[in-house]
């Protein structure tokens, strides 16, 4: 600028020097706007790749996918993968209700034979596994509002009332 040309105006409360300074702010929002959105893309905001959770047992070998981190009022899949290593008489997956309190289950499939609630759990009744079968159970659900911060409990596989294998899982609830 020459000495005699006339100094910009700049609205109440803004400066020059405000103007110069804008630059580095600029940049500094940029890269926090970038690693939060990294940090979504990797799923730290739910959403991400599930990882299996297994058990070998004696008897069976139990597997469950299910998502760590979840949204609220998202929408997921759990699926369960029972092998049996030796006889079971009667396939019984136990899920606590503390684990699906607040929350809605859409589907189960396939359905169990028998359902039955008590003592603080659901017991999903699927019959009889010869050594080698495989039985998958797939259950949809959806996370509401209520729930916040997380859940927590034990899937279990018993042989009727005989307990065989047991999975904790925990689930983290993000707003």
């Amino acid at each position: 600028m020459s000495a005699n040309a006339p100094s910009p105006s700049y609205p109440d409360g803004i400066t020059a020097a405000a103007e110069r300074g804008g630059a580095n702010l600029n940049w500094l929002s940029l890269a926090v706007l970038g690693a939060v959105m990294l940090a979504a893309l990797l799923g730290a905001f739910g959403g991400g790749k599930a990882r299996n959770l297994v058990t070998d047992a004696p008897a069976a070998r139990l597997e469950v996918h299910t998502p760590r981190v979840v949204r609220n009022g998202m929408f997921f899949e759990t699926r369960l993968h029972v092998t049996a290593k030796a006889p079971i008489a009667d396939a019984v997956i136990v899920v606590p209700a503390a684990l699906w309190r607040d929350m809605t289950i859409n589907t189960m499939i396939p359905a169990p034979g028998e359902e039955k609630a008590g003592k603080g759990a659901f017991r999903f009744s699927y019959g009889p596994l010869a050594p080698g079968e495989v039985l998958e159970i797939k259950i949809d659900g959806q996370i509401n509002p209520p729930l916040f911060a997380g859940t927590r409990g034990t899937i279990e596989l018993h042989d009727g009332e005989r307990p065989l294998a047991a999975i904790p899982v925990e689930i983290t609830v993000l707003p």
